[in-house]
């Protein structure tokens, strides 16, 4: 056997190891989406279609639910976001309900505790729809799934018609409080709660002049009050909406939201409309669903329902959107301490001193397939350093600039990241073996902006944290082979510490205004696999290709908390996944032009899962 063979045997075995783990986290990966399922609990606002087989058939296509049909509700097209299910788990017979294959349980006029019986028939209450939900689960609830529990409306109209308004609300909230804790109980981790909109800018409250209006806003606010207090009291964590401002501050300002008439019906007879039955036929015109608020006295048109969706939408990514702070941060500093690494590997033998500089630039993205959703960009670094060779030892220090803008998908915003750093190298080199390290600290900026679309405005929220990174490398490698062609094992360790700090949005008088907790991640990043270098003279490239894998902090949660609703605690939601296995390829060219030293490289991940991340580099050396 050559000695030819025997070197190349370690080689092929670190590209079979590398492609074969790049395959398994391909393989291993499918499911993008952050939610199993969304299931929903609720009345007319969430409705998908309950009612519709008491309707008349051949008008079914085009009626059954409380908006401008045939449009969907903001349950179905917070559903589609996220690839679940948006159908009825069951159907109104005008007795008892029949079974149905969806995840969306919410009746028109439901109470929260109190079956009724309405126009229809048989109404459950959320109560009621819990049970079911949780009899056909034997009891238990899916941790990954949205549940939405949103309710107290029908309960609020009772006292219009002469219920007690203490204990109707009482009594309804402590029933919505006891359905959040069974929930959690059954293993529930994502609860959706919304308050109660504000009645009193409803167009059926308004036609009743300032004093209905003035107690429908009375009736919402002390339901909402009571309800987050209950839940605090409680000790449970939920996913808040303010809808009740969301709805007042779209209603004070329509034309930004592309609406044009607030306070009348999209659907015809005025005020009095039942939306249930609205249709084309019954619109005011032709565009009354996207020009008007309402679609009857209380219910939402196709519009006002679309924005209540990306209400939700917005709320529940971005706190994911703000994981991806100390994430990008981490991705940073990998990228500088391997361009620092390849500075130590170019350093020759001789006694002198050098200095050096270098341009690096980045490129990351990442795409949730699920949801259409992800980001992409990068930007540069500067470092300028001294080093000194003493023989076999090397050592010298360096400063670091650097800025990166990455924008959200779907025109969620961006964030510009900035960095200023420094740190410290040690190398040693023998005849075979070589041994290195590195410490180093930054200092970390972010300008987020985040864009909430509603409808067809577009709203913008801006923050401004800072953060450090501290990081320590150690390289190790051995090599083998003769002058002109060099290979061998590498092992590298990486460990990275990043702070972002905590901050609050601009304009936290709005609903959709949030503020994000501090953030810490400690991870290790190990690499390894095999390099190889020639020697043709002036000129010596190298290659190396390693196994990458993350170890350390992966939280399970993202956080947030609402400006304009005093919950008691941050909610949380899934943070998204981090890929902790890949490879590394690392390639480039080293050389002298004239007395300098001349290094340009290129660095690319391989094996993310519906991403990726690349550098390129270049550096000139002087020695004295």
């Amino acid at each position: 056997m050559s000695k030819t063979t025997v070197f190349r045997r370690p080689l092929v075995a670190a590209l079979a190891l590398a492609a074969a783990l790049t395959t398994t986290q391909a393989l291993a990966r499918n499911d993008d989406a952050a939610f199993s399922r969304t299931v929903f609990f609720g009345d007319s606002l969430t409705d998908a279609g309950f009612f519709r087989p008491l309707l008349p058939a051949t008008a079914q296509p085009v009626i059954g639910q409380f908006t401008t049909n045939p449009g969907l509700v903001w349950s179905q097209y917070l559903a589609n976001y996220y690839g679940a299910d948006r159908s009825t788990a069951w159907l109104a017979t005008g007795s008892a309900p029949r079974v149905d294959g969806g995840d969306n349980y919410a009746v028109g006029g439901a109470r929260v505790a109190v079956d009724v019986t309405g126009k229809l028939g048989h109404t459950p209450s959320l109560n009621a729809q819990l049970n079911e939900y949780l009899r056909r689960t034997g009891g238990r609830a899916d941790a990954r799934a949205l549940y939405t529990v949103w309710g107290g409306a029908n309960d609020l109209f009772t006292i219009s018609q002469g219920a007690p308004v203490a204990s109707t609300i009482a009594d309804a909230v402590s029933a919505q409080v006891g359905m959040v804790g069974k929930l959690r109980a059954a293993g529930a981790e994502y609860i959706l709660v919304p308050t109660i909109p504000d009645l009193g800018v409803t167009p059926g409250f308004l036609a009743q002049g300032s004093a209905a209006a003035a107690q429908g806003t009375a009736l919402s606010q002390a339901y909402n009050s009571a309800l987050y207090q209950g839940l605090a009291a409680n000790g449970l964590r939920v996913i808040p909406l303010d809808t009740f401002n969301l709805l007042r501050e779209i209603t004070a300002s329509p034309a930004a939201y592309g609406l044009k008439n607030v306070t009348g019906t999209a659907c015809q007879p005025q005020i009095t409309a039942q939306s249930l039955t609205c249709n084309p036929t019954s619109y005011v015109s032709a565009d009354a669903p996207w020009t008007y608020a309402f679609a009857d006295g209380v219910h939402p048109s196709s519009a006002a329902h679309a924005m209540l969706a990306d209400y939700a939408v917005a709320t529940l990514e971005a706190p994911r959107q703000n994981a991806l702070l100390p994430r990008s941060a981490i991705a940073t500093g990998r990228a500088r301490s391997q361009m620092v690494a390849a500075q130590l590997q170019s350093r020759s033998d001789e006694a002198a001193g050098r200095f050096w500089g270098g341009l690096r630039v980045d490129a990351r993205r990442g795409k949730n397939e699920a949801t259409d959703d992800g980001f992409g960009g990068g930007g540069p670094e500067l470092l300028a350093g001294y080093d000194r060779a003493q023989g076999a030892l090397m050592y010298g220090g360096y400063l670091a600039l650097a800025g990166q803008k990455i924008e959200y998908r779907r025109d969620r915003g961006e964030f510009k990241q900035r960095e200023a750093g420094l740190g410290g190298y040690l190398g040693w080199r023998g005849e075979s073996f070589w041994l290195d390290g590195q410490l180093g600290w930054s200092r970390l900026g972010f300008d987020v902006r985040r864009d909430v679309a509603l409808g067809s405005g577009k709203r913008r929220h801006e923050g401004s944290p800072d953060g450090s990174r501290l990081h320590a490398a150690l390289g190790a490698g051995w090599q083998l082979g003769s002058e002109t062609f060099r290979h061998g094992p590498l092992l590298r360790l990486l460990a990275q510490r990043v702070k972002v700090d905590g901050y609050a949005e601009s304009q936290p008088q709005l609903a959709t205004a949030l503020a994000f907790p501090e953030q810490q991640l400690d991870v290790m990043n190990v690499s390894a696999g095999w390099q190889a270098e020639w020697n043709l003279g002036n000129t010596q490239p190298f290659v190396s290709l390693t196994a990458e894998r993350e170890y350390g902090d992966r939280p399970e949660h993202a956080f947030a908390r609402m400006s304009t609703l005093a919950t008691g605690s941050d909610y949380a939601v899934p943070a998204p996944l981090q890929d902790r296995r890949y490879a590394n390829l690392h390639a480039g060219l080293r050389s002298q032009l004239h007395g300098v030293d001349i290094q340009g490289g290129v660095s690319l991940d391989l094996g993310h899962d519906n991403g990726s991340q690349a550098a390129v580099y270049l550096t000139a050396g002087k020695r004295f």
